[in-house]
This record gives C-alpha cells, sequence and structure tokens, in this order.
C-alpha cells in the first residue's frame, strides 16, 4: 500500500543554458536546486532539457532530480525521472522514481509523484511511495 507524502518546496537556484533559439523553439539545459520542507525534508538538485514554445504557455521538459534528506524520518536519497508539458493553462505530466536509485534507509523505494502548483504560485510534491 502507497504511502502518501507531502513536501513544500522552494526553488534556490536557476541555472539555465540556452543552446538553439531559432524560430519555432528556445531549447535550453536546466540546473535547478530546490529546498523542501514537510513529509520530506531536504534538497534536490536536477538537470533537465526544456523546450518553450512561441506561444506563453506551451512548453515542455524532461530530466531527472537526485532528493536527498529525510522521508517521514528515514534519511537517504532517491532519483525522480521529470516528463512533462503544457499549453493553452493545461499541464500534464509524469514524477516517476527511478528504481533501484534509492539509498540509505530509503533502499528499495519506489512510486511515483506530481507537482501541484498552488495558484499563489506555491510550489508541492506529492509523492506515492513504497518501501520494498
Amino acid at each position: 500500500m502507497a504511502i502518501k507524502a507531502v513536501a513544500p518546496f522552494s526553488i534556490e537556484g536557476w541555472e539555465e543554458d540556452v543552446y538553439d533559439e531559432r524560430p519555432g523553439a528556445r531549447l535550453s539545459r536546466t540546473r535547478i536546486t530546490k529546498t523542501f520542507t514537510g513529509d520530506f525534508a531536504g534538497t534536490s538538485e536536477a538537470e533537465t532539457l526544456m523546450c518553450g514554445a512561441p506561444v506563453e504557455g506551451s512548453a515542455a521538459y524532461v530530466g531527472f532530480e537526485r532528493l536527498l534528506g529525510s522521508l517521514h524520518g528515514r534519511t537517504g536519497s532517491f532519483v525522480l525521472h521529470h516528463t512533462a508539458s503544457g499549453s493553452g493553462g493545461q499541464r500534464g505530466g509524469s514524477w516517476a522514481i527511478v528504481p533501484d536509485t534509492g539509498t540509505g534507509e530509503l533502499t528499495g523505494i519506489s512510486g511515483a509523484g506530481e507537482i501541484v502548483v498552488a495558484e499563489d504560485g506555491a510550489h508541492t510534491l506529492v509523492l506515492a511511495y513504497e518501501l520494498g
């Protein structure tokens, strides 16, 4: 049975390297650092490839993010695989724990999550996970 974890986060760093800005799409590689509170308390570093279309709000990205900290009191790390896109105010995506990336007391972790964005712009990771 999956355990639910709710972890608000703030973005501490955003380093974007645009490598293609020709008409039709803006392509970039971005390094993002975050700090989490709540059921997961810790930090993360993510590397993403992003594509922004010329229409406001139309974009997509893929990436990997290593989270390091304490999840419901168990310390360790794991990696999330991100895939997301949006257009016309609609967003969708998946955030899955990469199999066998758990360390420490999070060894054997599996599951998936979502990123919820509140109307005020606050971000929260909601994770449904199991420890094998």
